[in-house]
């Protein structure tokens, strides 16, 4: 639910008319960064409000009946198609180029896959690219057995300029000086994952990784090769948050802290 921090600044660069060639987002990034490109401002903030307390959006008693703690169906069925239409069309005519990271529990790497229209097999990879790990079952698509992109590449940016993007904007959830330290959680993973023992090893090194991409960020930043986006103190919210006005809180300082640097993103993009 710290993505709602990512949305609010979305939703200012859609109404300033500030837009990209290509957008990367990862685990919440690109569930609700996908709504950059269909450009539908409120949507991320809209239906997260309307449906924070609905058990099949997420809740322990969506884990125990379907295995996901975020329901699969509910989240990539139901809301799309029905309950808070998704602008496909919009979408696939944008042409941004957006992309997924999600994680390849076989080889314990990244996979970095392009959405070009949000269809169903699409919907799939974004699914996989936010499967956090023991409360998420295995997505299996094209191949891949695939969970969570942050367990291997939670700021994809040196990903994103090897494939040829100079300019880039990097919206972070954590303040500038926050490190992440080990998951307190590697022995249970240790069991769940038994069957994959490389995206074990490198949730042993999730931190060390985190880190020194952070670190990179930061170095690029320096360069004047990037622009960088991050709230000033944490956010302090739960990944479940279920409190609405919490996450209006949230996605009301994303949207100020983007306000403040308008002009200074207007100046860096030229």
């Amino acid at each position: 639910m710290r993505g709602m921090f990512t949305a609010g600044v979305c939703d200012v660069l859609l109404e300033n008319g500030i837009d990209f060639d290509g957008a990367i987002g990862v685990s919440a990034g690109a569930t609700f960064g996908c709504n950059f490109k269909s450009k539908q401002i409120g949507r991320a903030i809209r239906y997260n409000k309307r449906f924070a307390h609905n058990w099949r959006y997420c809740s322990f008693r969506s884990f125990f009946l379907t295995g996901d703690l975020y329901g699969a169906d509910f989240c990539y069925n139901q809301l799309p198609n029905k309950l808070d239409p998704f602008d496909y069309e919009t979408y696939a005519s944008n042409p941004l180029k957006f992309y997924a990271v999600a994680s390849d529990c076989r080889t314990g790497l990244p996979v970095i896959k392009e959405l070009k229209t949000c269809d169903e097999k699409d919907l799939i990879w974004m699914r996989a690219s936010a499967s956090m790990p023991l409360v998420s079952h295995v997505v299996k698509v094209d191949g891949y057995e695939l969970l969570d992109g942050g367990m291997t590449e939670s700021i994809p940016l040196k990903a994103f300029e090897n494939m040829g993007y100079e300019k880039n904007l990097v919206i972070l959830t954590q303040p500038r000086d926050f490190v992440k330290e080990p998951s307190s959680s590697l022995s249970l993973m240790k069991f769940v994952l038994r069957k994959y023992p490389k995206i074990y090893q490198a949730m042993q090194k999730r931190h060390e990784v985190y880190n020194q991409e952070k670190a990179y960020v930061f170095e690029q930043e320096k360069a004047g090769k990037c622009f960088v986006i991050c709230p000033e103190t944490p956010l302090g919210i739960s990944r479940t948050e279920k409190n609405p006005d919490e996450l209006e809180r949230v996605y009301q300082f994303g949207r100020a802290e983007m306000q403040k640097k308008l002009d200074e993103l207007r100046a860096f993009l030229g």
